[in-house]
């Protein structure tokens, strides 16, 4: 049975339609707003593996080329792995969907988002999330939905939902959320410095435009949906955890107010291996069981002493930050460094400035073609006192990589005034809570000891929730134990003057708006203190750029005159490039940048290239070299690729018989502009100018014009060169800028000395 059903939120509708594609997986939806289609599916094996004791859900998302009407770029012509725009779709699908399956589900289940169809203006993120959902509430796979997801923007001071990538380029809002009918569940997005009151705005926002979305999802499965799969409930074995309770509580309760992340780690192994032992003979073959029941005896503990007494696993407040020490400059080669250190979370960051062939080059539908900013997080297993093999970048590092780029490209000077290539390194080296937030802080350090003009300095925090239900604790700068423990993973990052990224994952029902503001206060007094920590380092970006930077010089010539600077097949650049060392980049609106730490070298090479490209100025005088000569003047070359004519006239105050008589080809002669025409660019020149007039020198009548002279002139005049605008260099095919053909009369004899 085919069903197919459309909604309108915010004037934009979105169509579900179930039934007719991908039967044969467990549920299946096409998803569509604009001409933008996906299909999302939803499979579940029928039984899980034997012994296995977690969830393994993977959720996909794959962008098809031909759905934006391309040809995959590169040798196999197909797409290969997922770009890391993919691999954020996939994050966006997993967060909020993962939560939504009952404890005892351990069957291997995958969702899939592929794009068919794209207009290129709706992003299809939100469309897989929700589709996604869809698929899983009509399937017979377990399931505690539907959510929704939906992306706000603010226009002109009017949120928006679902805004289409035009109306992104003016949003000062771009969050995206899912949702269920009761609660918020994931948040990932940020905005220019926007207030906590707009943030917490937005999102009772969406919220609430989500809503006929979610009845939709409920109505289709009212039609269509098949009987869910029943899930035997996890089995409690009361005795074995009442007494690890009884024996084991004061030793995890010891070990839980260990600080040193290690250390505490390693006495939680000791009192696992403590209880196995004590527990095998009255419970035998449970060991796996005896290590659960102390992992929940841990947790319980943590969150008890927190709601009851506010105190934490390293005897904090909830609301202290841990100890930060600030340091720049500490890498001698490199062009900027931070490090940032906040307890036991550490990391390196590192600013590389670039040219625009450092630009990275992208192939996808929603992206631009080419990216100025880069920032790449890595998380080696040392940082957290692990070995093991060293892979590909995973998915954590793309995304907590992407959260800490879009904050940081908030702040960055535009493109025009700093017209450098930015890649930001972070390398986590160690890790306990909030890494990313370090690299916001470190990556924002090394941006000032760069010297790059950053808008104003940016900083992060994580903040946490322990709730039971009817107490609540809101936790600053949480520890990466009270983020497993924990009800909320909430980053926040910004300016002193308002948040510029959030990232949040509630893992209960319900976030009362209160609560929501409570948690964002919280986090705006820690980032202002983190702030304030850094700025006692460093409280602006260093005036000058590093020694080891390329300086970029910019330099803007007429779009007709780039082919001058290239030179056939790039003979000249390379020539510029070999004799100076500098790197060169020609853009097509005539922007040119030259780059090179040596400011001689980058000197040199503006000489030469502003010597390519000099025009001839009315009145001034050059020292030119006679390129031809012709019947009725002498073509000479003043600057590179430009000829003018000295008419025959202009050659001496005294009649002048033959040219040969004044110059050859390959002589000197200094000469001056007397006229540049406007419309064809021909230019005229005059040599007895710049000759002492004889004393009572008498003007003439000057002669009708010669026919052979302006037909020559005509054809072979003015600029030549490799410009293409004159002389026989070029002849017809170059528009010479030569004789004025029948304009200006040819004077001979005509000027003579007074008898």
């Amino acid at each position: 049975m085919i069903i197919k059903e459309s909604v309108s939120i915010g004037g934009r509708e979105i169509t579900l339609e179930t039934g007719r594609i991908a039967k044969q997986a467990n549920g299946a939806v096409l998803i569509s707003i604009g001409d933008t289609v996906t299909l999302v599916t939803a499979v579940a094996n029928k039984q899980a593996r034997e012994g296995q004791d977690f969830f393994p859900l993977t959720c996909d998302f794959t962008e098809r080329a031909y759905a934006g009407g391309k040809i995959p770029g590169g040798f196999f012509k197909r797409e290969g792995r997922p770009r890391e725009e993919e691999v954020l779709i996939c994050r966006i699908m997993d967060r909020p969907l993962r939560p939504m399956f009952p404890d005892g589900f351990l069957n291997e289940t995958q969702v899939i988002g592929t794009l068919l169809s794209s207009d290129r203006e709706n992003k299809p993120d939100v469309m897989a999330l929700t589709g996604g959902s869809a698929a899983l509430h009509v399937s017979d796979i377990p399931f505690f939905g539907p959510l929704a997801g939906i992306r706000i923007g603010r226009v002109a001071g009017n949120f928006v939902p679902y805004p289409t990538m035009t109306e992104l380029a003016d949003s000062d809002i771009d969050i995206v959320m899912a949702a269920t009918r009761d609660a918020i569940v994931m948040v990932e997005g940020g905005g220019a410095e926007i207030s906590e009151k707009e943030l917490v705005d937005a999102l009772e926002f969406g919220h609430q435009s989500i809503v006929p979305l979610l009845d939709l999802q409920e109505a289709m499965r009212e039609s269509v949906g098949r009987p869910k799969w029943v899930v035997a409930e996890v089995p409690r074995n009361e005795k074995l955890i009442g007494r690890v309770d009884e024996i084991f509580r004061a030793k995890v309760d010891e070990a839980s107010r260990i600080p040193a992340k290690l250390e505490r780690y390693g006495r939680y192994d000791e009192i696992s291996s403590e209880a196995v032992d004590a527990l095998s003979e009255e419970f035998p073959e449970e060991g796996k069981a005896i290590k659960g029941a102390i992992g929940g005896l841990k947790k319980e503990i943590v969150r008890e002493r927190i709601l009851d007494k506010g105190v934490r696993i390293d005897g904090r407040s909830t609301t202290d930050i841990r100890p930060i020490t600030c340091e720049v400059g500490i890498l001698p080669r490199v062009h900027g460094t931070g490090l940032f250190t906040r307890g036991e979370t550490q990391a390196i960051a590192t600013t590389t400035l670039g040219v625009t062939s450092d630009e990275q080059r992208l192939d996808g539908l929603y992206t631009e073609s080419f990216k100025k900013f880069m920032l790449h997080y890595n998380f080696p297993p040392f940082s957290v006192g692990e070995a093991r093999f060293l892979r590909g970048t995973s998915r954590r590092e793309i995304g907590h990589g992407a959260l800490a780029e879009r904050t940081i490209s908030r702040i960055l000077p535009d493109h025009e005034d700093f017209p450098y290539t930015i890649r930001i390194v972070s390398e986590v080296t160690e890790s306990n809570g909030s890494s990313s937030m370090a690299t916001v802080c470190g990556g924002c350090l090394s941006l000032m000891d760069c010297g790059v003009p950053i808008k104003a300095p940016v900083a992060g925090i994580a903040m946490g929730l322990i709730s039971d239900g009817d107490r609540i604790a809101i936790l600053s700068d949480i520890l990466g134990d009270e983020d497993h423990m924990g009800d909320m993973d909430f980053k926040v990052t910004g300016t002193a003057k308002g948040i510029t990224a959030v990232q949040m994952d509630i893992k209960i029902k319900g976030l009362k708006r209160e609560i929501l503001e409570s948690a964002l206060e919280q986090a705006r007094k820690g980032r202002l203190h983190i702030l304030d920590r850094m700025l006692e380092t460093i409280d602006k970006p260093r005036p000058e750029l590093n020694p080891w930077a390329p300086r970029i010089t910019t330099l803007k010539v007429r779009p007709d005159q780039i082919r001058i600077i290239i030179g056939p097949g790039g003979k000249m650049i390379r020539g510029i490039v070999e004799q100076t060392g500098v790197e060169i980049n020609v853009e097509d609106d005539g922007t040119v940048l030259i780059a090179s730490p040596d400011g001689e070298a980058s000197a040199k090479a503006i000489a030469i290239i502003e010597g390519l490209v000099r025009e001839a100025v009315v009145g001034e005088v050059y020292e030119g070299t006679v390129a031809r000569i012709v019947d009725f003047g002498a073509f000479v070359n003043i600057l590179p690729n430009i000829d003018g004519l000295v008419h025959i006239s202009e050659m001496d105050w005294d009649r002048v018989d033959k040219v040969e008589d004044i110059c050859r080809e390959g002589d000197t002669m200094k000469v001056k502009v007397i006229e540049v025409d406007k419309v064809s660019g021909k230019i005229r020149l005059s040599r007895k100018e710049l000759l002492e007039k004889p004393e009572g020198y008498v003007e003439r009548p000057s002669r009708p014009p010669r026919r052979d002279g302006g037909r020559d002139g005509g054809r072979d005049g003015g600029r030549g060169g490799d410009r293409g605008r004159g002389g026989d260099r070029g002849r017809d095919r170059d528009r010479g800028r030569g004789g004025d053909r029948d304009r200006r009369p040819r004077r001979g004899g005509s000027d003579r000395k007074k008898d």
